[in-house]
């Protein structure tokens, strides 16, 4: 990964990269670990939990617009806003994974994941649009903000997913130790962000339908769904893979680590090979890439742990372009056609959760519905062969109709 330079550091970037980790530690691995949490603590049901996780995208299919306007309006209000979601941010993790429930636990799950959600959604939202102000900044340079934004995230999402697995050998509440951590970074990055707030958001009197009125950035969200799905079905699965195929559960940290680790080391060179060739080109390669690693999942048993850590490596290599230059495309898009920013950013939101949603409502029923048991170490062959099959070649066909896609945008 390139060094950060001193006068990037000045211009705010470093900040962005912090908070950018506090969003991802609470959006991708609540995926990862509420369904397997509340499973194995309370015996609730995947498929249960699934249909929790596909209602809350139900709401956020409303809220996510309603939040991308309502941040155009705030003004001056804004840093107030912010400062309180992250609050809200922080106390409804630490309820989730660090308080008994005081209702049904299902129940439970869905009022955490609410407050969980809905401010996940407004802070991203306003921080993606922020994004758009300081490429400005920056003689427009929209892939280095990206390449900031996105390796803050994707280390984010690293210590995330591994820190509970890696404290469960140290201590009998991990999730909840997790979740306190959680509250200690999320304020270190609206601290480090305070100051970024107050720059002005342009606004316009641009409609959220003028996203999916222009056809590039109705191609980018498409793509960007389909991209986002493998990752969405991984995480969802990568937990039980780890358990029920490679039986090795000791080793679920590490891999964790090496996956998004890898993911986080390659987004910079992601943004320098983009820079220097056609974008275009580079996500088509990151997008095979991607799709063979995806195969090679089909092959592997038990404890081939070795196997696996190679194609943590190369798959995490090419989920850094995804995250790096996708959004980076659509946030060019939105400034050439003088679009809303925050508004923009609130459809896209929804679309990148959506695909976790999706994943979550049709995977887990179906692992569900195989005989699949969370934590159990006599689960069916029947069962083992369909949570590898979901794993490893759903990901590989939701990825090659995005690069069909892909190729036929105009960019």
């Amino acid at each position: 990964m390139s060094i950060p330079k001193t006068n990037e550091l000045n211009k705010g970037l470093f900040p962005f990269s912090v908070f950018a980790a506090v969003l991802a530690s609470a959006g991708l691995p609540i995926y990862m670990f509420g369904p397997k949490f509340f499973a194995e603590s309370y015996g609730v049901s995947l498929t249960a939990l699934a249909t929790v996780l596909f209602i809350l995208r139900l709401i956020d299919c409303i809220q996510d617009p309603f939040l991308g306007t309502l941040s155009s309006k705030l003004g001056n209000k804004r840093p107030r806003y912010i400062m309180f979601s992250v609050m809200i941010l922080g106390i409804s993790m630490v309820l989730m994974f660090g308080v008994s429930p005081r209702v049904s636990p299902l129940l439970w799950f869905f009022f955490t994941s609410i407050g969980l959600f809905t401010t996940y959604s407004f802070l991203s939202i306003n921080f993606y649009a922020q994004g758009v102000q300081k490429a400005k900044s920056i003689n427009g340079n929209h892939k280095k903000v990206a390449a900031w934004r996105e390796t803050g995230g994707l280390l984010g999402v690293c210590l995330a997913a591994s820190t509970p697995t890696l404290l469960m050998g140290q201590t009998t509440h991990p999730y909840m130790i997790f979740s306190f951590i959680f509250v200690f970074v999320a304020i270190l990055g609206w601290y480090l962000m305070r100051n970024e707030w107050t720059e002005k958001i342009e606004s316009s009197r641009s409609p959220t339908q003028k996203v999916f009125k222009d056809p590039i950035l109705k191609s980018l969200i498409i793509v960007s769904f389909l991209g986002a799905a493998p990752l969405a079905v991984t995480s969802s699965l990568f937990l039980f893979f780890v358990d029920s195929v490679l039986i090795a559960t000791e080793y679920t940290g590490v891999l964790l680590v090496i996956f998004f680790l890898s993911a986080a080391v390659a987004s910079p060179f992601w943004a320098i090979l983009a820079r220097r060739y056609n974008e275009k080109l580079i996500l088509f390669i990151a997008m095979i890439i991607s799709i063979l690693s995806f195969c090679f999942v089909l092959f592997l048993g038990e404890r081939d742990v070795i196997e696996f850590s190679i194609i943590c490596i190369i798959s995490g290599i090419s989920v850094g372009a995804d995250f790096t230059l996708l959004p980076a495309l659509f946030a060019q898009r939105v400034e050439k056609i003088s679009t809303q920013a925050t508004q923009a950013f609130g459809v896209w939101s929804f679309v990148t959760k959506a695909s976790l949603a999706f994943a979550a409502i049709i995977l887990l029923p179906i692992l569900d519905y195989s005989g699949y048991q969370v934590g159990s170490k006599e689960n069916s062959v029947e069962a083992i062969q369909t949570l590898t099959i979901l794993y490893a070649l759903v990901p590989s066909v939701l990825k090659s109709i995005s690069l069909i896609l892909l190729i036929r945008i105009p960019l």
